[in-house]
Formats: C-alpha cells, structure tokens, sequence
C-alpha cells in the first residue's frame, strides 16, 4: 500500500489490523481447519474490504486487482475470472443502460413530471406525488446516480416556482436524492448491488431470484419506505406554517427546464420509446409464463431501441452510457464470490460466528443494524453488498435462517445511505447546485437520526411479516 494515504487513524488501525491478520493465515499451525486456498481467500477478502474503507483507491481498481490475485494463486481458474463478465446479469444492467439512453433521449420524464406534479394543490400533495414519481423512474434508469441526473432539472423547475419559499426548496432538495435511493431496492436492476447479491445467492445456495421475484418482494418495501421517508422529510424540514400554505406547478415553469415539449401531442419518438419501455417491463414481469430470461427480453429492447429505423438513440452513444466500471467491479466481485464458496472460507468464517442458538429475529434484526451502518464505512453500495452478503448468506445458513431472506434484507437496509454528503452521489448532486437554496450537513444528520431507524424497522417488518406471506419464509 505504498504511496497510499489512508483516510484516518482508525482507518490505519483497521489496515494494521488486515495485515496482521493476514500474517498470521501465513502460519501454517494456526486455524486447522483452514486449506491453503481458504487462507489466501480470506487475506484477499480482508485487504480488499480494508482498502475499499480505508484508501482512496478506486474500488474497480481493488475489485480487479483482488480477482487477479485469486486467479494467480490459483484459487479460482482463469475461466471463473473472465466468465463472470458474461453472466447474464452483467448483460442485464448494459441492457438496460441502453434502454435508460432511449428514454432520456425523448421527452417522457418532463411529460411524466407534468402528469404528476401538476396536480399537486397542498405541500404534502407536491411531496408524496414527487415520490411517486421517483419511484416510477426506477423502471426506467438503471442507475440511482442516473435517475438523480434525470430528475434534477424537474427539481430545478419546482425550485425556481418555489423560490419565495426556501424552506420548501430545501425539503424538497432533501426528498429528491432520499427517495432515489431508497426506491431503488423496487426492481433487480435498481442497483447494481442487487445484481451481486443475486450472483452470491446462487454461487452459495444454487437459489436464483429473477426480475419478477425480486418486483414481488422490492416493490411493496421501495413504496412503503420511501412514502415513510418523504413524511420523514416534509416533518423535520418544514414547519407547519410552510405545509398550511398551497402550492401550484404550471406546466410553463416545468417546461423552461426541459429541451423537449412536456406538453401536446407526442412525437413518434415518445410514442414508440414508451410502447419500448412498456413491452419490455411487461415482458420482464411475467417471465414466469413465457420463460423468457429477463437478459434476453433486455437485449432485444436494447437492439430495438438502437435501431435505425425504430430507436431513438445511435447504439454507440447508448455504450457511452454504461458505467463499466461498475461491471467490471460486479464481475470481480462475482469471482470473490466464487472463492469464498468454493475455497470453504466463507463456511469457516461463518463456523466461527456465534450464530447458532441465535432466534432468527434477532439474527436479522443484527444484519440490518450492520448493513445500515455499513455506509459510514463503505460508501459503495456495491462494494456494501460485496463485503456483507457473502457473510451473511453463510452465517444464515448456520443459524437456521433462510439465506434468501437474510441477503435481502441486508441488500435493502444496505440502500441507507444518506447520513453525509459523501455517502451517496444522488446526496452529492442535490447537495452542490449552484444559486439554488438545498441542505447542509446537519441537515442530513438530522434526518438520517431519525430515518434510519425507521428503515430498518421497515426492512425487519417486510422480512418477518410480509415476506413470508409473498413466499420467502424467515426461516428454511
């Protein structure tokens, strides 16, 4: 780790703590039960968890170079390394990016903001639809960073109407990012951290959620949490004075923000990008009656929507839109996966916790404590459910637990990420616009003492009481 600064002393610590840690799996006496591919799994996994907290290296750059590692050692083949590039689910998320291209290209999100947001008469109408409206978009962009982009000039419109009101404007800055992220747990392609807890799940288990489980189970929790958080924030933002008073949108103030009409008749670009996006979200919710897998209906929407004669976006510009660094993060990460499982680390390490005779209440109420917490150190939900999934999958199947149901909970409560403003970048974003009134750190902390335990309460909620009523029981 030469030439590196670490972020802290506590960070140092926790590096002098990986490296110790790895010195003494060096010791061929010490843990028995341990191979030597065990051994490197486990000195890996720590440096790279170590250096995903404590450094400011590119967390692509540790991924690769932590498969790398594996494979030179030999502990997964080469094959186990590049093939996750071509799971389907990676093939999924460029798909989808394509698809996300098409839509931004067209003038859907103004229309959209107009249809909902206009109608609002009352503050809490404006705030309530607005999450509605986010919620919509995580259909329709991939990418929470992406859905906060799409959805910044529709706040700037709000905000300019809303500028005699700055405590309103800064609620609303505030409701912006915390519905995005909290909303995106409503579909598989919402984040890519939920594309690496599938992987892990069915490395470990050989159990595989699709698009329409994961709608079953995300969708009611994205609804519920982010209509929680939207109250969260109109309460501990605003006063009471600034709710009684009535608001009112015009579509001219949405427009001067949008490039495309949010009015009138629709282009045949509109028309045939909705008809797109409508088939293909159809199609990705009734796989289970025509056994279409959900990367093969994403790919045909993709070639659809880059055609010539029916897309609206060049394919070639569609690419530039896919963050690949985050696929090459998700399939290094997938090969981690592979190790762990494989290598009998992630059984060992589990063997170790005191996870028997633990109730499986408590047992989930303890990850989704820690999985909330864990974007004060991890600031990638990726690399969150990377560190945290594997774990847990392992430790629910030695404490009786349903993996399952432990890997989603973990996954959502995982989505809490609003405490400061390097936590998440929709946070970021809607944090630095300039001329324009938003929240300040204690804002943020504000709101985070409070939402945060809500979250969570909401997370163990679904996993004790209504996912097993939609067929994932809490334990096996």
């Amino acid at each position: 780790m030469a030439g590196v600064v670490l972020k802290s002393v506590p960070h140092t610590a926790l590096c002098v703590a990986a490296l110790s840690l790895c010195a003494v799996l060096a010791v061929p006496g010490t843990f028995p039960g341990l191979n030597a591919d065990a051994r490197l799994t486990l000195a890996v996994f720590a440096l790279a968890t170590c250096a995903w907290i404590a450094t400011p290296i590119d967390d692509t750059y540790i991924a690769l170079g932590s498969g790398l590692a594996l494979t030179v050692t030999g502990v997964i083949s080469s094959d186990d390394l590049f093939g996750t590039l071509g799971d389907s689910m990676v093939w999924l998320l460029i798909c989808a990016f394509v698809l996300a291209a098409a839509v931004t290209r067209t003038g859907l999100a103004g229309r959209a903001a107009v249809f909902l947001v206009g109608g609002a008469r009352t503050v809490r109408q404006l705030t309530h639809l607005t999450t509605a409206a986010l919620v919509v978009t995580a259909f329709a962009v991939p990418s929470t960073s992406g859905r906060a982009a799409l959805a910044l000039p529709v706040f700037l419109a709000l905000a300019k109407a809303l500028a005699d009101r700055r405590r309103l404007v800064v609620m609303l800055a505030l409701l912006f990012p915390t519905v995005i992220l909290l909303s995106a747990v409503a579909t598989l392609i919402g984040a890519g951290a939920h594309l690496i807890t599938v992987s892990v799940l069915w490395e470990a288990t050989g159990e595989r959620i699709g698009f329409t489980e994961w709608l079953l189970l995300g969708l009611p929790l994205a609804v519920a949490s982010s209509h929680l958080a939207a109250e969260t924030v109109l309460l501990t933002t605003t006063r009471r004075a600034d709710r009684k008073d009535p608001v009112r949108i015009t579509t001219e103030e949405i427009q001067e923000h949008s490039d495309r009409p949010v009015t009138g008749p629709w282009s045949q670009a509109e028309t045939r990008c909705a008809a797109l996006l409508g088939t293909v979200v159809l199609l990705w919710c009734s796989e289970p009656l025509h056994r279409v897998p959900p990367a093969i209906v994403a790919l045909i929407g993709a070639v659809v929507a880059a055609s010539p004669a029916l897309g609206t976006v060049r394919l070639k510009d569609a690419l530039k839109t896919v963050p690949w660094p985050l696929l090459l993060f998700m399939a290094s990460t997938m090969a981690m996966g592979v190790a762990l499982a494989d290598s009998g680390a992630a059984q060992w390490l589990v063997s170790a916790l005191p996870a028997e005779g633990i109730s499986p209440t408590l047992f989930l109420t303890v990850v989704i404590a820690v999985s909330t917490a864990a974007h004060l150190a991890l600031q990638s939900r990726s690399a969150r459910s990377s560190v945290l999934v594997p774990v847990v999958v392992a430790a629910a199947a030695a404490a009786g637990v349903n993996p399952v149901a432990a890997a989603l909970a973990s996954t959502a409560a995982a989505g809490f990420c609003h405490t400061l403003h390097a936590s998440a970048k929709p946070v970021t974003l809607f944090g630095e616009i300039p001329g324009v009134p938003t929240y300040t750190s204690r804002d943020l902390l504000r709101l985070s003492a409070v939402l945060a335990p809500l979250t969570a309460a909401l997370v163990l909620v679904f996993a004790v009481a209504v996912w097993p009523l939609l067929g994932v029981p809490v334990v096996r």
